[in-house]
């Protein structure tokens, strides 16, 4: 049987979390991996009516039996992993998976979230230091996960980062024109106090380590132990394919690879017998700025955010909605070789009476189905729209394709044949057990 990573279509958010938790039911897989990102993401898994929201954990966290995977790629805040462990167990217990925390994964310091506060609004960042993080890492200033178990080491290259970053900070201060009251808010001296850092990092990655599940050390030579051993694995993308640094819609996107790519660079392994299924949403959000050429600022797109819930899962923002992009999946399906698609929140979309779906985009007098993901391109062009009928049936209860309404088939139908790849999986409300697993077109 194959490995499998899911991985996002959009700009995130597409229900990722939820895809990966019904999968990582299969005993098969025994290891749960994420590969990129950090507390900027947000996947959220619903279980016998009880919410979990995962920020830097994996959606496997739930399966005792499991190992959930910290790569490399994963820029860790020791504070908010310390604390979303913390909460985990005060809901299960110990009833958990096993974690494993790669000893090269870069840490989120106190700078970055600085930084990050002062520099990353244009862009709309969640200001968690994200950004900032992976730069360092980039410029090789970056301080990891194998310095924070070595007290010496750590203290010397907090303090020598700490007094770089404080000249750093200042010059950014005055470079935005930071006013007084916004300068004392963020108060630079105490965040960046060199014995402050070292003690709190010391207590929270104390409080992560002394936990008997959760282990560090090599991820590549975990995964490819557990490789040998005809074991398989299943990986966990954060944000979307155009949010991502190199092949998104850029300078609005992420700082690391939410894309096929980042699996291998994330761990360090190559994982053989790979099946790659991109998750879509059956319509489009987004958070924070840049194009979105299909967004409904109007009573449908306010409907879309309340019935689908759609708020930030990490920041609580709203989120902008619109309909579906056809030539945007066929987009991702390009970049990361999809094999197949997981389709959420269909039901969503009940009681709409007429859907449109996104099929090319007109500038001037050119029209093309391809995705432009150049900002400036899809600000001008004007999206040509497929309009289909709606259905006002309940299909929150389906168990199969067939039990779908004949139009939300049609819609379903539409979306394979315009990508070139099939539905694996459509989800039909937010439960666990709201999934139907099905072929192409069912």
């Amino acid at each position: 049987m194959p490995h499998v990573v899911i991985l996002g279509t959009q700009w995130g958010d597409e229900g990722k979390g939820k895809i990966v938790d019904a999968l990582a039911a299969e005993a098969r897989f025994r290891a749960v991996v994420r590969y990129q990102g950090g507390n900027n993401a947000g996947h959220t898994v619903v279980v016998g009516g009880q919410t979990y929201t995962f920020h830097l954990l994996p959606s496997g966290m739930l399966y005792p039996d499991r190992t959930c995977v910290l790569g490399n790629g994963v820029v860790i805040d020791p504070q908010v992993l310390s604390s979303e462990l913390a909460a985990l167990e005060a809901r299960v217990g110990t009833e958990h998976a096993r974690l494993f925390i790669s000893d090269k994964a870069h840490l989120i310091m106190p700078w970055h979230i600085l930084r990050d506060c002062i520099a990353g609004g244009a862009i709309g960042t969640t200001c968690r230091g994200i950004g900032p993080a992976y730069s360092d890492y980039i410029e090789r200033r970056g301080i990891r996960w194998a310095d924070a178990l070595d007290q010496e080491a750590f203290a010397n290259r907090v303090a020598e980062e700490a007094a770089w970053n404080q000249r750093l900070v200042e010059a950014l201060l005055d470079h935005h024109r930071v006013p007084s009251e916004r300068r004392a808010d963020l108060d630079p001296d105490h965040a960046l106090s060199a014995d402050r850092i070292i003690a709190s990092y010391r207590t929270w990655v104390q409080q992560i380590t002394g936990n008997r599940l959760v282990e560090s050390g090599d991820a590549s030579a975990l995964l490819d132990h557990l490789q040998g051993r005809g074991e398989d694995i299943l990986f966990e993308g954060a944000q979307g394919t155009l949010l991502d640094i190199a092949h998104g819609t850029y300078p609005y996107v992420t700082s690391s690879h939410p894309t096929l790519g980042g699996v291998y660079v994330g761990t360090g392994f190559r994982p053989r017998h790979l099946q790659v299924v991109g998750v879509a949403k059956a319509y489009t959000t987004r958070v924070g700025g840049g194009p979105f050429p299909t967004e409904l600022a109007d009573e449908l797109g306010l409907h879309l955010r309340e019935a689908g819930h759609e708020y930030g899962a990490t920041t609580g923002r709203p989120r902008r909605c619109g309909w579906l992009d056809l030539p945007m999946l066929k987009y991702a399906c390009r970049v990361s070789g999809l094999d197949s698609l997981a389709l959420t929140k269909l039901d969503v979309l009940t009681g709409i009476p007429r859907l449109c779906l996104a099929v090319a985009y007109q500038t001037g007098q050119a029209m093309t189905d391809t995705f432009a993901v150049h900002s400036d391109v899809l600000q001008r062009a004007r999206v040509v729209y497929e309009e289909l009928d709606g259905w006002s049936e309940d299909i929150s209860a389906a168990s199969t394709f067939a039990d779908l309404p004949r139009a939300a088939q049609a819609y379903v139908q539409r979306i394979e044949s315009f990508v070139g790849r099939p539905l694996s999986m459509i989800s039909i409300g937010p439960q666990r057990d709201q999934m139907i697993v099905c072929g192409p077109s069912g």
